[in-house]
């Protein structure tokens, strides 16, 4: 790159840090430090945002890319059949999840999803390369992100394996932070992060902070900020359910639930994202922007579809009555924010609960 090119690159990044810090994304100092030290832009050199037209290809020779490299929004950077499955975090997110993270001197910490390499850098910036431990599932995404990250100063450890499982080899860690959606927090991850640890990850459409007890438990609740990352998955698979199909034989009923609720309120769509996991949603409007119809799907097969008062059903969950169930605890219990929720996890399984941990969510299962 020019010295054109990293003198404005560092003008960008200041102005970003700059807009964040006002909105209160970015309130420690020591992370605006970190933040304006390490450049994103050798991370994403090419990437694809959405238009009206489709997706579009930006690589370091559009004349915008720069500009776009450093607003505060996530980047597909692979798309597998069309489909995004790595991105780089929008920063003002990233940045909410690492200091929610509160990591000190001395902590060694585990990144699930290295991705693109730049969540790495900051963590190594902060805590120095040899304390960061980094898992990608994907072969080519992991030889890139280490080239990336020694050539701009950094080499913490990079596996390549499945996340879920951790990296035990250097464990126990102090911090671990998950960089892609998931239903269930693996519990295989209780077993590598020390007694009053902290787990920072994803689940469904929040993020979750977790403190790990001495018994080895992890408990605690969801930050207030939206938070919608690309699933968790297995090497050569997107990690989103495809779509089945209109099956054969179909259930029906009527509903009274306004299908302009479930498209439009995000607060309401968070709690779906609990109790009806691993699902998919599609939403056809109007002609005055209003929804006329709901169709969701997972990769167990579910279907639903409820449109003109009509909802129908196939497959092993019922998903409309799981958005009916969801909606009821939504209204009876206020409307609450991300916050009121929590989770439990332990070695036998995960709890989802509001207000309380006695207070457990129905959840149905993960299709995963």
């Amino acid at each position: 790159m020019t010295t054109h090119t990293e003198e404005r690159a560092a003008e960008l990044r200041a102005a970003l840090a700059d807009d964040l810090e006002a909105d209160g994304q970015l309130a420690d100092p020591a992370w605006r430090k970190v933040f304006e030290a390490v450049a994103r832009h050798p991370y994403v050199p090419e990437f694809w945002t959405l238009t009206s037209e489709g997706q579009r290809r930006v690589t370091f020779a559009d004349p915008d890319w720069l500009d776009l490299v450093y607003a505060d929004d996530a980047l597909a950077t692979q798309l597998t059949e069309g489909v995004a499955t790595s991105s780089s975090t929008a920063p003002g997110l990233m940045l909410v999840m690492l200091q929610a993270l509160d990591v000190a001197d001395g902590h060694r910490v585990l990144e699930i999803a290295t991705g693109t390499g730049y969540n790495a850098a900051l963590l190594s910036e902060r805590l120095g390369s040899h304390q960061v431990v980094t898992v990608e599932v994907d072969p080519v995404l992991a030889r890139l992100a280490r080239s990336r990250l020694r050539r701009s100063g950094y080499t913490p450890l990079i596996h390549t394996g499945d996340g879920r499982e951790g990296h035990p080899g250097r464990a126990p860690y102090d911090r671990l932070i998950a960089t892609c959606g998931f239903s269930e927090v693996p519990s295989a991850w209780l077993e590598q992060v020390k007694p009053a640890g902290l787990i920072v990850c994803p689940v469904g459409w929040g993020t979750v902070r977790l403190v790990v007890a001495d018994d080895g438990r992890a408990e605690g609740r969801f930050l207030p900020v939206g938070s919608y990352f690309m699933a968790v998955r297995d090497t050569g698979t997107t990690g989103t359910p495809s779509h089945p199909g209109r099956p054969d034989t179909t259930t029906g009923r009527v509903t009274g639930l306004d299908l302009n609720v479930v498209a439009g309120d995000e607060a309401f769509r968070f709690v779906l994202s609990l109790i009806a996991p691993d699902t998919a949603f599609a939403f056809e409007p109007g002609e005055e922007g209003q929804v006329t119809a709901v169709e969701l799907w997972g990769s167990d097969g579910a279907w639903a579809r409820a449109e003109d008062g009509v909802v129908r059903q196939a497959g092993p969950r019922l998903l409309w009555d799981a958005v009916e169930a969801a909606h009821e605890l939504y209204v009876e219990h206020g409307r609450p924010g991300r916050e009121r929720f929590g989770v439990t996890v332990t070695a036998e399984g995960q709890r989802i609960w509001l207000d309380a941990p006695s207070r457990s969510l129905p959840c149905a299962a993960a299709t995963g």
